[in-house]
């Protein structure tokens, strides 16, 4: 009775001083957060003031850049002016946020702002005047007072907003350091009480270590059991007795076997936790285990179970959920049937593991596709190449008869077609040479979005959506664009009474958990390019076969099912990830994750359209390397009619053979990527450029093989043209490779 009441006594003390300690600690965390927040608003008063200097120095280096321009005409002078102006509405935006407290301050920008943009206006008409009038017309405008007026308002509001921000910052500043003063206070104090507080407790458990040596000689034998639980490498673990009742758990046993709370309780029979399980649907992974989701107590019993040999088996939750669930026996097991004594059920989700199973079969299958794809495709893009060179050969002759021209269209319209669903499969196997450069989202989609509208249709409503501060993404600009075409065809083709179709560009950081519950996504940050429609939608069959090359629920004639195969293809080659959100009568949303790129951007390229310009010409000699005679036909006659002088070579160990005879008067070599005999085309080029490497290599195929891709991207400093290819493609990449400067590797 005596030891009852100290134990008692000692737990209340403890209690009291635990109680002391959490509100000690409470109200030294809540002065902590408390001044660092006035901190944060000291740091924000310092931003503001910061971004007040900056607005002021970008409008007087906007005034300088002008004047500079003004006086010599220079256009170098509208860098920094240009420069400043692009500041000027970001700064303004900035100190907006930064003071969305203040009234008064916001009262003041509202004020700035029509200043700022007459200031703007009123620099951008002197240059204007200087530009297309004359320097006389700009300096009479800038005689006037309304210039220097605008800014000598704007310096004044400028002044007054710092004034106040100055003012604001000492307040904070006062503020900040009184907090610290009592944080620091409180945090001495409160050491002092812990270590009062720890003295106490450690003299209490003194005390009390006396009587609790009786009870671990009582909780050896528990412990036993429960070290070889934990010894176990599972995730869940149920320990049973020689009785085969439950005693003792974790809390995985309990959420991977989905058990009620009823049944989860010392005492619990293994064949009732057995039957529960068993009325559930499940799926037998592994031969030889079926019958319910956990061994019966039959099994267990009369099973052939080596002694002291773990017995695993595989089971799948409704879910989707994979189990592996081990039975080990305990050490005191009856050495006739280990089933005897208790043993210990650990389960471990090995949901990760199918998944990885699941992507290792799904690239399997990409492999086997690509290489049925890339067997037939040089061929294939051999016998489209020679027909469009003679179709094009052709075409000119028969000017004057109107119907055969016809028939000469559809017949090129064909090739093209037949060209454009071999890149479809190639781009589904992930075979297509790459060239993947940083692109500004930003700023080439909505170039793309007039063509979209065109192509659409009026009744298809086309909208685009970005947000502030897109990364670049890291793709090939041409496949992109070809990938968003074929997605808004799709969405226009579910539309067929019209609806809207949204193009939305943002930010998207795919974390460690999206990763985990999708294997093949790398964790990291990407550009999300996501194209919804307002159409009838998918089903759930049909949305688990989307990416499937040539399924189509389009009519015969319609469709070959090769779109969605081709944006899944290079998505998953660049990198990327594809994610489809669909459900029937709502529409549907297909999200393309490209990686962020890091580098530099590119040059912006030229707008699309323009006249028609003349095919470009030349006079340098090109050595033709290809083993398909008619294919070399049409390329050397295409080349001959452009002014070229070319040399011909069916093979690789050919065309070393005639480069060592016309050596010095060779300028580009033109061969094939894939070539009969030992020399191959890549081998053939680094022959040829080691001889002489002033010679310029342009290679071309209609199947990359690896000598020129690796890991789906064409090599550094490597030329390709792909088959088929029209005369006006081969002429513009000829002159391109050979304007292009020398490669010091020799490529």
């Amino acid at each position: 009775m005596t030891r009852r009441l100290v134990v008692r006594a000692n737990f209340l003390v403890l209690a009291v001083l635990v109680i002391m300690m959490i509100l000690v600690g409470g109200v030294t965390w809540e002065r902590f957060n408390a001044a660092r927040t006035a901190r944060q608003w000291s740091q924000r008063t310092y931003d503001a003031l910061g971004v007040i200097t900056a607005l002021n120095l970008a409008l007087r280096g906007a005034e300088t850049g002008q004047r500079g321009y003004l006086l010599t005409g220079d256009e170098e002078y509208l860098a920094p002016y240009t420069a400043a102006l692009d500041q000027v509405g970001f700064l303004q935006g900035e100190l907006q946020r930064l003071t969305a407290d203040s009234p008064v301050e916001q009262e003041r920008l509202r004020a700035l702002a029509p200043l700022l943009q007459r200031k703007l206006e009123q620099l951008a008409q002197t240059v204007r005047l200087r530009r297309d009038v004359g320097l006389d017309a700009a300096m009479r405008l800038l005689r006037t007072d309304s210039g220097r007026n605008y800014m000598r308002d704007i310096e004044a509001i400028l002044a007054a907003m710092t004034a106040e921000q100055r003012a604001l910052l000492v307040q904070r500043l006062e503020e900040t350091d009184r907090r610290a003063v009592t944080v620091r206070w409180l945090l001495v104090g409160g050491t002092v009480l812990v270590l009062l507080i720890l003295a106490v407790a450690a003299w209490l458990l003194n005390r009390a270590w006396a009587t609790s040596r009786q009870a671990e000689r009582e909780q050896r034998s528990l412990a036993l059991r429960l070290r070889i639980s934990l010894d176990s490498l599972s995730q869940g673990v149920g320990v049973f007795d020689a009785d085969r009742r439950l005693t003792n758990w974790n809390e995985c046993f309990q959420v991977l076997l989905e058990l009620p709370d009823a049944l989860v309780r010392t005492g619990t029979p293994y064949d009732e936790i057995a039957r529960h399980l068993a009325a559930r649907p499940a799926t037998a992974a592994t031969p030889g285990a079926a019958g319910g989701f956990l061994e019966s107590e039959e099994q267990i019993r009369h099973g052939r179970q080596r002694p002291g040999a773990p017995v695993s088996y595989e089971r799948t939750r409704p879910d989707g959920t994979v189990l592996e669930l081990r039975r080990t026996s305990m050490p005191n097991a009856d050495a006739v049937h280990a089933a005897a004594g208790g043993f210990v059920l650990t389960i471990s989700d090995m949901t990760k593991r199918a998944q990885a199973e699941a992507v290792l079969r799904e690239s399997q299958k990409m492999q086997a596709i690509g290489q049925l794809t890339g067997g037939i495709a040089h061929d294939f893009n051999n016998l489209l190449t020679v027909i469009l060179g003679n179709l094009e050969f052709v075409r000119p002759k028969l000017d004057a008869q109107p119907a055969l021209q016809t028939r000469l269209e559809r017949a090129a319209w064909a090739a093209q077609r037949g060209a454009t669903l071999t890149g479809q499969l190639l781009a589904f196997a992930r075979k297509q040479p790459l060239a993947p450069a940083p692109i500004d989202l930003a700023a080439a989609v909505p170039q793309f979005v007039p063509l979209l509208r065109r192509t659409l249709g009026e009744h298809i409503d086309v909208r685009y959506v970005e947000t502030a501060g897109l990364w670049p993404a890291m793709a090939d600009a041409a496949q992109l664009e070809s990938a968003l075409l074929n997605l808004a065809l799709n969405a226009r083709d579910a539309m067929p009474a019209g609806g809207r179709l949204t193009i939305e560009l943002a930010n998207k950081v795919l974390d460690e958990a999206y990763a985990g519950a999708h294997a093949e996504v790398r964790p990291g940050d990407y550009a999300m390019l996501a194209v919804s429609d307002t159409g009838h939608g998918m089903t759930p069959e049909v949305l688990a076969r989307v990416f499937e090359p040539f399924f189509t629920t389009k009519p015969t004639g319609k469709g070959t099912g090769l779109g969605l195969a081709m944006v899944f293809g290079f998505v998953k080659q660049s990198g990327g990830h594809v994610k489809v959100y669909s459900e029937p009568g709502e529409g549907t949303t297909v999200k393309l994750y490209l990686p962020r790129a890091m580098g530099a951007l590119p040059a912006a390229a030229a707008q699309r359209g323009g006249p028609p310009i003349a095919l470009p010409r030349g006079s340098a000699t090109v050595l033709v390397v290809e083993d398909e005679a008619a294919v070399r036909e049409v390329a050397v006659a295409i080349l001959a009619e452009l002014g070229y002088r070319v040399i011909e070579a069916a093979d690789g160990e050919e065309g070393l053979r005639t480069f060592g005879e016309n050596a010095a008067a060779v300028d580009l070599l033109l061969t094939d990527v894939v070539l009969p005999g030992k020399l191959r085309g890549r081998d053939l080029a680094e022959r040829i450029t080691a001889i002489r490497p002033s010679v310029k290599v342009l290679y071309m195929s209609g199947y990359t093989e690896n000598s020129i891709v690796h890991h789906g991207r064409l090599d550094d400093g490597v030329q390709l043209i792909g088959k088929p290819f029209k005369r006006e493609q081969l002429a513009g990449k000829v002159a391109e490779v050979l304007a292009a400067p020398a490669d010091p590797r020799g490529r």
